[in-house]
């Protein structure tokens, strides 16, 4: 009598129920969903709001063309930075990533369904924002450089899931992990014109500005819904720059990781018998 051998599931069906999962878990976190999706929305609100929506004297777009494609990314960054960051390290905390350790599931194609959930969710915050930009505020679309607008988000949203595992990866414990991503998104945003266009900034300022990934993912972002501008706006020079950061982020993501949570000397001693790194299975 012939008995059959269970096959295995292929990758990419793996690869799919740890997207669908990751997805759950952020829909059933209410306070997650809400920063995420409804906080730049209402950013959005009130800036109009407070300062009308006409042109902006020396950018010669309105408040909404200016903001929206800004809170856009902030919105997307968000999804893939915050969420990732704090997350992963809660999952660490709650002992989850070494059960995913204890399984057959390949290390990396769990953490790859983590950043294929975290891209999803950003593509569905900027779509969100751009879409009540448009339907409300009368911002303007432009076929010509949806391209660049596309290679922007997938390029940026790379760059800052890699910096919110590697944000992971430093995290004492999960409670940390909010402290850290706000203490270094939210300053950050501020120098990098999501929130205010400030003009004549102090130099300082426009050199840290100029030094952190988010003021080149927002400014070209930006670019391709600005109407003052022409041609494609793909900015291969900021582009290469985010690529960059989030190339050296992965690198030390993959070297700092931990899968056990930290417990003092025993974690300690448990990493070196193998417990650290995204590459070890």
């Amino acid at each position: 009598m012939r008995t059959e051998v269970p096959t295995r599931p292929s990758v990419g069906r793996l690869l799919w129920e740890q997207f669908r999962y990751q997805n759950k878990i952020f829909w059933r976190t209410p306070i997650a969903a809400f920063f995420t999706m409804v906080f730049p929305l209402m950013l959005l609100v009130l800036f109009t709001a407070i300062f009308g929506n006409d042109v902006i004297e020396g950018l010669g777009v309105t408040t909404a063309q200016f903001f929206t494609p800004g809170l856009a990314v902030f919105a997307a960054v968000s999804a893939s930075y915050t969420s990732q960051a704090i997350g992963t390290a809660m999952a660490r905390d709650n002992g989850i990533l070494k059960r995913v350790r204890g399984t057959p599931i390949p290390p990396w194609l769990y953490i790859s369904g983590r950043v294929a959930s975290a891209v999803y969710l950003a593509f569905i915050a900027i779509v969100l924002m751009m879409a009540v930009g448009i339907l409300f505020y009368g911002v303007q679309l432009y076929g010509r450089t949806l391209p660049a607008a596309l290679l922007t988000f997938l390029v940026g949203v790379g760059c800052f899931s890699a910096l919110g595992l590697l944000v992971a990866a430093i995290s004492p414990n999960g409670d940390a992990a909010p402290a850290i991503t706000n203490a270094t998104l939210l300053p950050v945003a501020f120098i990098s014109d999501i929130f205010f266009p400030v003009d004549d900034p102090p130099r300082w300022m426009e050199l840290a500005g100029d030094f952190f990934p988010l003021k080149h993912f927002a400014g070209s972002f930006r670019d391709a819904f600005d109407p003052t501008l022409s041609g494609a706006q793909f900015h291969w020079a900021e582009l290469g720059y985010l690529a960059l950061w989030g190339l050296v982020a992965a690198l030390l993501a993959i070297r700092l990781f931990k899968w056990e949570p930290s417990t003092g000397s025993g974690s300690r001693r448990r990493r070196r018998r193998g417990g650290g790194g995204l590459a070890n299975d």
